[in-house]
């Protein structure tokens, strides 16, 4: 089956080549029946937005000429959405309403003769935008989208980026076709609402419309707003549903949304945990731990101590049924996701727990994807504590450089660089093989070495590009810490996009409700010497749950790790892996040598392999074979669901 988009939205001009372009939009053949496609209606009752109603819901209320759109997890009140409208003389004025929600929508407004549009902070959801050669600016939710109603071909040099293992802001923001353009987080564009919807008509303003928080907070008074946020996200998920599950892995974030999803009062929860092949993995026995104590503690629907929540499952998938990384390539995925994301060879396995969520009936399923960017503390976060608390920083960095094995006078030398972001930038990819691992990490990010099968050809776009980037520059934050631990974050939401886009698939909506914005805001207003210190795991997070998550579950310091899995996976699945080299379509764009990879898919333990992932490289393979055939399916032409001439219009509709 080639892959289809299993959910879209467009934001359209007000004219009649807007109108035709809603007519080229894709439909999946996979999805049928009512509420096909959902379109809210210019004053003109010519398409404005038009959706592919699947997962998310859409909100809309218009009040005359003045109209606000949302598209998120829930649907949310018409008497809600009237107050954030009524009032908003301007999109600041709205910004500061929307701050009460869950920071989980898109946002689409029409307000005082402008129209603009944003995805969050976070990067979960995103804008993109293109030039339509007959009716001008058009944006969407989905950056293949836009490419099939522009006829954009795609972007070798945006491709050869997505090769490597992390691809740092702002390059993160290239999308994969020419002409389209990604707003990036925290950025949203805007468009004179009365301009002729023309190819001549003035293309879109960027705005930033999202800063930071100061990190002022105490841990207490931090931890108070990460719990309240965490549980308001949970709650716009999953809140009134009967039957919904959570992936329990034993780790404090999965145990801590498991907790926090047992406060909705589900009739049925169900919690899946993947049991290890490593017999030294520690996380089956605290899934066990956390079950228990799910079990004999007050529940969110109980009537005291030792009362039962009912319906509580415990699903134990056993290691043996487990796919092996890198499972499953043959196939290539039904989704077509925005980019290659190195997650991609972990799709079999990623589907295997999802379909076992969705067999025991559950209608929302909670994972912890999320929490390590933002409560584990990158060690790049110890720059900014030095300069408000050298002594203080010093202390921590020195326990954290013992337990990572750092040289001492490579630390001092890596904490007193002062390079400018642009210039590391320049010089943060390499031909020279990659550092150690006991490499200090405390600059904007990481140095990556280019994987030694890539062509000259890719290597020089590559180095061309981060080159181009760097001229033009600006961090997301003058501090480093804050501005690592923000496209960490970012950098997670974007691969968790392939999970949901499984979930759609299967027909189980998957969501991660830490990130949400409120609850990213919570965290970095703490107070850096609170938040993160080398002798605590994850303390922002513990303090947090506290009152939520048995004391017991939260006193965990470890983590396990599934590197085991991947190497083991280059093994099982060598001949697949041959074979995805054999027609290879990033070796006919001559971005990669055959070759070359077929001859370490024949040697799965090379050292090559050890110091250089392959997942990438796949991950753009099977994208780019996906890509080919996304477009096999008929178009749909919408028809109006919000009247024209209605003063006060709520449409809500999954999407």
């Amino acid at each position: 089956m080639p892959g289809l988009l299993r959910d879209y939205f467009v934001v359209l001009p007000d004219s009649v080549a807007g109108h035709a372009v809603a007519g080229r939009l894709p439909a999946s053949e996979a999805a049928t029946g009512v509420g096909d496609v959902l379109t809210v209606a210019h004053p003109s009752g010519r398409p404005w937005i038009v959706a592919r109603p699947l997962v998310r819901k859409v909100s809309h209320l218009a009040r005359g000429d003045d109209a606000l759109v949302l598209i998120g997890p829930d649907r949310v009140p018409e008497a809600v959405l009237a107050g954030l409208l009524e009032g908003a003389r301007d999109r600041a004025g709205l910004e500061r309403r929307l701050a009460r929600l869950p920071g989980l929508h898109h946002v689409v407004a029409r307000l005082s003769g402008e129209i603009w549009m944003r995805g969050t902070a976070s990067g979960l959801r995103r804008i993109y935008h293109a030039r339509h050669p007959e009716a001008g600016t058009i944006a969407a939710d989905r950056p293949a989208v836009l490419a099939h109603l522009t006829g954009a071909p795609l972007d070798d040099g945006a491709l050869a980026l997505r090769l490597l293992d992390f691809l740092p802001h702002p390059l993160s923001r290239r999308a994969l076709w020419q002409g389209v353009h990604e707003a990036g987080a925290g950025y949203g564009i805007a468009l004179p609402a009365a301009a002729p919807g023309t190819a001549a008509a003035p293309g879109p303003r960027e705005y930033r419309w999202w800063e930071p928080p100061a990190p002022e907070l105490s841990l207490a008074e931090g931890a108070r707003r990460l719990g309240d946020a965490v549980a308001a996200s949970v709650r716009a998920h999953v809140g009134g549903l009967d039957r919904i599950s959570c992936e329990l892995s034993g780790g404090m974030d999965s145990t801590a949304l498991t907790f926090a999803a047992r406060k909705t009062g589900p009739a049925t929860l169900s919690l899946l945990t993947v049991a290890a092949r490593d017999r030294y993995s520690e996380d089956e026995g605290w899934a066990r731990r956390a079950v228990e104590e799910a079990r004999t503690s007050t529940p969110a629907t109980g009537t005291g101590k030792g009362a039962c929540v009912p319906g509580l499952d415990h699903h134990l998938i056993p290691a043996a049924d487990t796919p092996y990384f890198y499972a499953g390539l043959a196939s290539f995925a039904d989704e077509l996701n925005d980019e290659p994301l190195p997650v991609a060879p972990g799709r079999a396995r990623a589907h295997l727990l999802l379909s076992r969520a969705h067999a025991t009936g559950s209608r929302y399923h909670l994972t912890g994807y999320g929490g390590d960017e933002l409560f584990l503390g990158l060690p790049h976060t110890y720059q900014d504590l030095f300069h408000g608390n050298p002594l203080t920083a010093w202390n921590r960095l020195s326990a954290l450089r013992h337990q990572l094995g750092w040289p001492l006078l490579p630390t001092v030398k890596a904490l007193a660089d002062r390079s400018p972001f642009p210039r590391w930038l320049a010089g943060a990819v390499t031909t020279a093989p990659q550092p150690v691992a006991r490499t200090p990490l405390l600059s904007w990010g990481v140095r990556q070495s280019l994987h030694p099968w890539l062509t000259e050809h890719a290597r020089a776009l590559i180095t061309e590009e981060f080159r181009a980037a760097a001229e033009h520059a600006e961090p997301i934050d003058p501090w480093r810490g804050r501005h690592v631990d923000i496209d960490a974050v970012r950098m997670g939401a974007r691969h968790f996009q392939a999970m949901e886009d499984i979930g759609m698939t299967i027909g189980l909506p998957v969501a991660a409700p830490f990130y949400d914005d409120r609850v990213l805001e919570a965290t970095l207003a703490v107070r850096l010497s609170e938040r993160i210190a080398p002798w605590r795991y994850k303390p922002l997070l513990a303090e947090a749950m506290r009152g939520v998550v048995p004391d017991a579950l939260l006193a965990r310091t470890t983590k396990d790790h599934m590197a085991s899995d991947e190497h083991q996976g280059l093994s099982e699945h060598a001949e697949e892996l041959a074979e995805l080299w054999t027609g290879s379509r990033l070796a006919e764009r001559g971005l990669v040598d055959a070759r070359q990879l077929r001859r370490l898919a024949a040697e799965p333990f090379s050292p090559v392999l050890v110091e250089h992932s392959v997942s990438s490289t796949v991950a753009g393979e099977t994208w780019l074979r996906t890509a080919e055939n996304a477009w096999n399916s008929p178009q749909l032409t919408p028809t109006n669901t919000a009247a024209a001439t209605a003063t006060t219009t709520t449409s809500e509709a999954s999407l």
